[in-house]
């Protein structure tokens, strides 16, 4: 096997020329797809993750039965949250984790009435890491304190016609499903530049909406927020065993309809770059075709010197996997090297934020990863496209007659 390796590495530089295309069209065929991954890998951190921030956090803690009527909200209150929430901040990756209060009901004035979520948090504990405590239009963040105050998004006040001062009533659904309503106060106005959402969820301090749902001194959540994106199953299992009895579940599980999204997204360019990669392939098998031709009377001396048409073959299709690991190489080289500039500097897509909703999410650059989420297996299909690119010229050339080849001109 060694003198077949040894043959073929010769014979792919013997046309150093022809090599170095079909090197390149793979190599820059795989750095671009690095680069992609890196990029996409990098948008996810800015918008879905950002969108995770504001949904509920990476994971969620919730009492047993609560996801089976999570579309209603149920307040059932946590054991003893306060444990949930430190075995949570005793977890690698943990940014923070808090303690909320989820639930339905109304907001109305004399615009109208609005359907929300009202959800009451600990707003000293989740502004570090809180989006919407970073993007206040006007009037200031909840304090643990607050009574009587609520925090909404740009795209209600608008709805309602209020502002920072202005105060409108607040009905939610409390433990025994009976409507509980106050006057509130607006505090602050949020601009996510997303007005469905800011439409959807209101903001009041946990004590207020312990005394007003009647869970004093209690919670229905405990939402914790990870460094990355991604992270979730290197913590989930851990921190199920430190939480028996009760609910340990993630973004994916909460917000299925997101995961999709990325999965979907995700499939598109895979098939995409198979696509780009049998291109590149058709390369491989021209070069190998030609060369079948060129070096026939080449393959009748190996023929003659006693090269068992099987082993013709095998020579040609190494030839067509080492040109394979060749681009491969260049393109990983070529790919680490793009993606470490983009991840150190990042690319500034603040200006576009405005543009659609999806993007409104992107607070300042993105960043890059180094777009090895998918490297194996982008390595792999390349091998493998090289090695069926080969298949062809190397059983034309396990074909020719030694006796015929030889007087071949």
């Amino acid at each position: 096997m060694r003198l077949f390796l040894r043959l073929a590495w010769r014979n792919i530089w013997r046309h150093r020329r022809r090599t170095v295309i079909v090197v390149l069209s793979i190599g820059l065929t795989l750095s671009m797809m690095m680069m992609y991954d890196g990029m996409m890998a990098g948008f996810e951190q800015a918008i879905y993750g950002n969108a995770i921030k504001v949904l509920g956090g990476n994971i969620q803690i919730h009492a047993t039965g609560y996801l089976n009527e999570f579309s209603q909200l149920p307040l059932l209150p946590l054991t003893d949250d306060v444990a949930a929430v430190k075995a949570a901040q005793a977890q690698p990756f943990v940014l923070a984790a808090s303690r909320r209060i989820n639930t339905g009901g109304l907001v109305s004035n004399r615009t109208g009435a609005y359907p929300v979520g009202i959800t009451g948090i600990e707003p000293e504990q989740e502004a570090p890491v809180s989006l919407i405590a970073q993007h206040i239009a006007s009037g200031r963040n909840l304090t643990a304190a607050d009574r009587d105050m609520i925090f909404i998004g740009k795209g209600l006040a608008t709805a309602m016609n209020v502002a920072v001062g202005d105060r409108f009533t607040l009905a939610g659904r409390g433990t025994h499903d009976q409507m509980r309503t106050r006057t509130m106060t607006v505090a602050g106005i949020y601009d996510l530049g997303m007005s469905d959402i800011e439409k959807r969820t209101v903001y009041i301090s946990l004590v207020e909406a312990q005394d007003l749902y009647g869970l004093t001194g209690q919670s229905t959540e405990v939402v914790v927020t990870l460094q990355q994106l991604g992270q979730e199953p290197s913590v989930l299992p851990s921190l199920s065993r430190a939480l028996p009895g009760y609910e340990v579940t993630s973004w994916e599980t909460n917000y299925p309809e997101m995961k999709k999204a990325i999965e979907s997204k995700n499939g598109v360019m895979d098939i995409f770059s198979v696509i780009i990669l049998i291109i590149a392939g058709i390369g491989i098998l021209n070069l190998l075709l030609m060369a079948v031709y060129e070096r026939t009377r080449e393959i009748g001396v190996l023929g003659a010197m006693g090269l068992k048409p099987r082993q013709i073959s095998l020579l040609f299709i190494l030839e067509g996997a080492m040109i394979g690991l060749v681009g491969v190489a260049f393109g990983v080289a070529l790919g680490l090297l793009f993606n470490g500039i983009l991840g150190s500097t990042g690319l500034d897509y603040s200006k576009f934020a405005s543009m659609t909703e999806y993007t409104a999410l992107i607070s300042g650059k993105v960043y890059s990863t180094l777009g090895l989420e998918k490297l194996p297996q982008r390595a792999i299909t390349v091998i493998i496209i090289a090695v069926l690119a080969a298949f062809y010229p190397a059983r034309e050339a396990a074909q020719n007659e030694p006796a015929k080849s030889l007087h071949y001109v």
